[in-house]
């Protein structure tokens, strides 16, 4: 086993959790408009802002102002990431253990709906940004929920989708991007991939009692800085089945799902956004980690090529696929 991997496989309680999850994503698209009416129409977000390169969309239950910018750009890929820290303090615990790494970054305003960000990349090159301040998300005429503890109305259209669950992320070195969530972000394993070698070639972290925020898999191209997907949270798996029908009928691209992943149990539907980008709708907000001293869930090769826990195989181009697009 590799020294990365050795000493993430059990949490230590008494380490202090700085970072409280993940916030807004940004996502690059070629096709800004057709991404946009996607969102909107088919995923059920809600456009809140836009300028002169980017659109601003709201999920019905995030308290933020924001919860996905889609930039126009020549190709796909994932934009930066913004992770809320869980109080002032641990923003500037975790800024001054980051600035001691070869990964610091800098502080930068002018991010819409967010106070000031210490922006940094993470060891395969993906942006990321910690934040404290953050605009709320404030309700007009046409979205006031009737339940006061609810950012807005229920939208009632296409897969209702309720907020951001995860991202995941291709990357070239899992171990490396593995030892820097555990031993600098603080984050937790809570499930992993492990080869024959005993080297980690998938990981999925936790930042607080969900199950996982923050995935990385091994990029069979060996790039840097791809994505592989971004995932939203339905309330329930009718939810996912109701929305195939609402890709179906669309004209959505439909990878594969609705299955059942062994690995975190999630039930999910994956689809193409029209700018290229893989997006997830699951159902995994029912399995929380609550122990405070979990031990990390290893698969092995030959379980995880045993494909999902029910449904179909899994297909081709869910191992090939990724965004940016390489040759």
């Amino acid at each position: 086993m590799t020294d990365h991997a050795a000493p993430r496989l059990r949490h230590d309680p008494e380490r202090r959790r700085e970072l409280a999850h993940v916030g807004p994503v940004e996502l690059y698209t070629p096709t800004l408009q057709a991404s946009r009416d996607f969102f909107v129409n088919q995923m059920a977000l809600r456009e809140v802002h836009r300028d002169a390169e980017s659109i601003y969309l709201h999920t019905w239950d995030d308290y933020s102002s924001w919860t996905l910018r889609l930039i126009a750009r020549e190709q796909a890929g994932i934009g930066r990431t913004f992770l809320r820290a869980a109080s002032p303090e641990a923003m500037e615990r975790l800024i001054a253990t980051i600035a001691q790494t070869p990964f610091a970054g800098e502080r930068r305003d002018g991010f819409h709906g967010l106070g000031e960000v210490y922006c940094f990349d993470d060891p395969d090159g993906h942006p990321m940004g910690v934040y404290w301040d953050v605009d709320w998300y404030e309700p007009d005429a046409t979205d006031t929920p009737s339940l006061k503890n609810q950012a807005a109305a229920f939208p009632g259209r296409g897969a209702n989708i309720r907020r951001l669950d995860h991202v995941n992320y291709l990357t070239h070195d899992v171990p490396a991007v593995s030892a820097f969530l555990a031993d600098v972000l603080g984050a937790r394993c809570t499930e992993r991939i492990v080869t024959d070698d005993g080297e980690d070639a998938a990981i999925w972290y936790n930042l607080g009692q969900k199950s996982y925020d923050l995935v990385y898999t091994r990029d069979w191209t060996g790039a840097n800085g791809r994505l592989h997907h971004i995932a939203f949270a339905t309330d329930t798996r009718e939810d996912i089945l109701r929305a195939a029908d609402v890709m179906l009928e669309a004209g959505i691209h439909i990878e594969t799902g609705p299955h059942k992943h062994a690995i975190q149990q999630t039930f999910f539907l994956y689809v193409w956004e029209p700018g290229g980008n893989r997006i997830e709708l699951c159902n995994a907000g029912a399995r929380l980690i609550l122990a405070p001293d979990w031990k990390t869930i290893s698969w092995t090769a030959a379980e995880r090529a045993k494909g999902q826990a029910w449904g179909l195989k899994t297909i081709d181009t869910f191992h090939t696929h990724g965004t940016p697009l390489v040759d």
